[in-house]
């Protein structure tokens, strides 16, 4: 049985350890640690899942900004990493938390939610690349891998539009 959990300080060594196990001590070197530099993962939609006492998975979100061409500065949350148990694939697992951190993220109105990853996979909560074809990041990515939730991308709950150009960054750097 799998439950889902806000992370908390105590959860911190299990997950640094989880994500090295999954993505390698290299991750530090990604273009989405950059996007996150100083910030802290936000409290209720940063989650982590617990076989029992042991962490088999965790998602975190973080606050960012787009810069626009104008100057103005854009909230987003980014979205990841998204990490699970390489013995609890396929079970689930990466569903179950991303449901219920977007489930928090819509209660509380959230900006839209920037992640780098694998389109097939989030599109089905309602990711797309079409908005962020043209915005840069702080290092390379790929503009397939580039998926927004929020206007542009179809979710009747977004009115507003995102500008087709910009540069995403920490919260901190970018406003």
């Amino acid at each position: 049985m799998i439950t889902i959990l806000p992370l908390g300080p105590a959860h911190q060594p299990a997950v640094e350890s989880l994500l090295d196990a999954r993505f390698g001590p290299a991750r530090h070197n990604r273009t989405a640690y950059r996007l996150r530099e100083q910030a802290t993962p936000l409290a209720g939609a940063s989650l982590v899942a617990m076989a029992g006492d042991r962490l088999v998975g965790s998602l975190q979100c973080w606050p960012i900004q787009l810069k626009t061409l104008a100057g103005d500065g854009l909230p987003l949350i980014l979205l990841g990493p998204v990490a699970v148990a390489a013995d609890c694939e396929g079970q689930g697992v990466a569903s179950s938390l991303m449901q219920a951190s977007l489930a928090v993220l819509d209660a509380a109105d959230s900006p839209p939610v920037l992640l780098i990853g694998d389109a097939p996979f989030y599109g089905r909560f309602g990711f797309s690349a079409a908005a962020t074809r043209l915005w840069s990041l702080p290092g390379p990515v790929d503009h397939d891998r580039l998926l927004l939730r929020g206007p542009g991308t179809g979710l009747p709950r977004f009115g507003a539009v995102v500008p087709a150009h910009g540069v995403a960054g920490p919260a901190s750097k970018v406003a």
